[in-house]
């Protein structure tokens, strides 16, 4: 399976690793060169020499998602830092390239069921910390 995770903060590398240590063909497109390094930390070898693509361009621009395979991926993870971002490249991902599987990481809870509600799969934390608040009270 060929997985596209936009964003090598915490979340996007985290993920990227597991995915590359699962089997999967992994590409990352951060805009932010530096964030390689998430990538390479705590392996023996670099990202690309375990098989990870890693592209430097921002999401917003169809070339840089292109160069970061968009058009052949099975998984689409959009992992920045900012909600707005990654519910355009979500939406662009799903209806304009018909990547099968994409979700989409959102903070705000309010956006994220919205957002759910037109068909988008997304993860919110915001929303998990609060359910797990409210569990918490009851018990």
């Amino acid at each position: 399976m060929f997985v596209l995770i936009v964003g090598a903060g915490r979340v996007g590398s985290s993920v990227a690793k597991k995915a590359l240590e699962l089997g999967h063909e992994v590409s990352v497109l951060d805009a932010d060169p530096l964030s390689h390094e998430r990538l390479d930390q705590g392996a023996g070898e670099s990202w690309e020499d375990r098989g990870g693509l890693f592209t430097v361009g921002t999401a917003l621009e169809v070339d840089a998602l292109v160069e970061a395979g968009v058009e052949r991926a099975d998984v689409f993870i959009a992992s920045t830092n900012g909600d707005n971002t990654n519910l355009v490249i979500a939406q662009i991902a799903k209806k304009r390239f018909d990547v099968p599987k994409v979700v989409a990481r959102v903070l705000d809870p309010a956006r994220a069921t919205w957002y759910a509600e037109q068909g988008l799969e997304t993860v919110c934390p915001t929303q998990t910390a609060i359910e797990l608040l409210e569990q918490a009270a009851f018990a």
